[in-house]
């Protein structure tokens, strides 16, 4: 018994089936949201060191193949997120044999995904960046990047789902001290890799490498530690097959949804880079500053799905709900003084990344005409987390498909070619694919009468006491 008591104090998982709906979420989403501004220093880092230590041609090289990289990862992402809400919710319904089996199914499949996407990112590189028609100037930079990148991209795979495993059972604070760590060796490998040895773009991509191998380690290594049902162990790992059809279930949605959305953004690009290395150079530190505003809503976004799976494993649908409504005040309130700031501040913002007269003209205008938009996003993105989290990921990613591809395909093809082949007008194509996403995702949350129906534990699944 005294075992099992110290073995509990050490545990940092979070039950959120019970106790105050705010504080919960503020404790989960609080070390999600600034372990998620590290990340992002991932790149961020990048493009200012090669913005101000290498060329514009560099700074828009590392820039361009964002759509591409971020394509990749919010594949990855919706997997990852789809295992996250299996776990969830067994943990919420108190069965912890069904979460050891969710793991270690979990973590073979990021093996088998790890090779896959090595192989076939470094194989697609050249034609990804001839479709993005990414100029000769920028493009052997562009392509050395990726190259790189995608070799050593099996840190960023094992990282994000061990991270969606412990996040599952409300654990967000070790995944924000892995990144911490992560961005401190990312910035300083950085530096001396561009300043010290002259490496240029290869140099950034060898520092993100290294960095999310980093992470992944002290990841696995947790999950291997741990005394609570997350266990890792490596003899158990293998495919439990009626949890991987419930995490392909839920996350082949989630990843399509997730890089289409990003590959959306890829034809965006494609449309930027016809106006040239400054245009180019504005758009991707509007890019760089929009992956920040993001994060406040993404962050509670991802607290509302594991919110959502543990109470609905318990077959809480008024709390689950109450907990959406309580999440999306959140996210107006803190993306509204985040935008009122970006806006205020947009040239001095643009200006951290790349000093050139142009760049900062591009970029400025790009950040005040689009970021009043954003808080249309935090409906799309609070509910969409709500319905991942209840098992329901295929109408979020219908509704993506739709207004991230084939509508803003048709806006991108009207205004080019009817209206006005200009860079904001084009840009605009970013909130209006947001504002019929929204409507569509708020329409089809609210005339729901069926909020648990996915739910994926069964009641005789579910273990009352713990």
């Amino acid at each position: 018994m005294e075992k099992a008591m110290r073995a509990s104090r050490r545990r940092r998982d979070s039950d959120m089936t019970e106790g105050s709906i705010s504080r919960h979420l503020l404790r989960f989403a609080l070390p999600l949201l600034v372990g998620n501004i590290f990340q992002q220093l991932y790149n961020t880092v990048d493009t200012w060191v090669v913005g101000n230590y290498v060329s514009n041609e560099a700074f828009s090289a590392v820039g361009t193949v964002a759509p591409i990289t971020n394509m990749l990862i919010g594949a990855f992402s919706g997997l990852a997120s789809g295992a996250g809400v299996v776990i969830s919710q067994y943990y919420g319904a108190k069965n912890s044999e069904k979460v050891h089996d969710a793991v270690h199914t979990s973590i073979m499949l990021t093996l088998i995904l790890s090779i896959l996407f090595t192989l076939i990112g470094v194989g697609m590189t050249p034609a990804m960046l001839r479709f993005m028609k990414t100029p000769d100037a920028v493009f052997p930079e562009s392509s050395a990047y990726l190259t790189i990148y995608f070799g050593g991209m099996a840190g960023m795979l094992f990282y994000n789902m061990g991270a969606g495993v412990l996040r599952a059972v409300g654990d967000s604070r070790r995944p924000f001290y892995f990144l911490v760590f992560a961005a401190v060796i990312n910035t300083a490998l950085d530096l001396i890799f561009v300043i010290v040895f002259g490496m240029g773009v290869r140099g950034v991509a060898w520092a993100t490498v290294i960095a999310q191998a980093a992470s992944a380690l002290l990841t696995m290594f947790t999950l291997m530690r741990s005394h609570s049902c997350i266990r890792l162990i490596l003899r158990h790992v293998r495919i439990h097959w009626e949890m991987l059809k419930k995490i392909v279930f839920v996350g082949i949605p989630a990843a399509l949804q997730m890089a289409v959305t990003a590959f959306s953004n890829v034809f965006v690009q494609s449309y930027i880079n016809q106006f040239g290395a400054a245009c180019m150079g504005g758009w991707t530190a509007y890019n760089k500053i929009d992956q920040l505003i993001f994060l406040p809503m993404q962050s509670l976004a991802m607290a509302v799905t594991t919110f959502v799976g543990q109470n609905l494993g318990m077959g809480q649908v008024k709390r689950a709900r109450k907990g959406v409504f309580t999440t999306l005040m959140m996210s107006f309130a803190s993306t509204l003084v985040i935008s009122v700031a970006v806006i205020a501040f947009a040239p001095e913002l643009v200006t951290f990344f790349n000093s050139e007269a142009d760049v900062i003209s591009y970029g400025t205008l790009f950040l005040r005409k689009l970021t009043p938009f954003y808080l249309v996003c935090c409906i799309n993105q609070i509910y969409t987390g709500a319905l991942r989290g209840s098992g329901d990921s295929r109408a979020p990613m219908l509704i993506m498909l739709f207004a991230f591809v084939l509508f803003r395909q048709a806006y991108l093809f009207v205004v080019s070619n009817f209206i006005a082949n200009e860079a904001l007008p084009l840009a605009m194509g970013y909130p209006a694919g947001w504002l019929v996403c929204s409507l569509l995702t708020l329409i089809y949350y609210h005339t729901r009468r069926d909020f648990g129906k996915n739910r994926l534990v069964a009641d005789s699944e579910v273990r009352r006491t713990a």
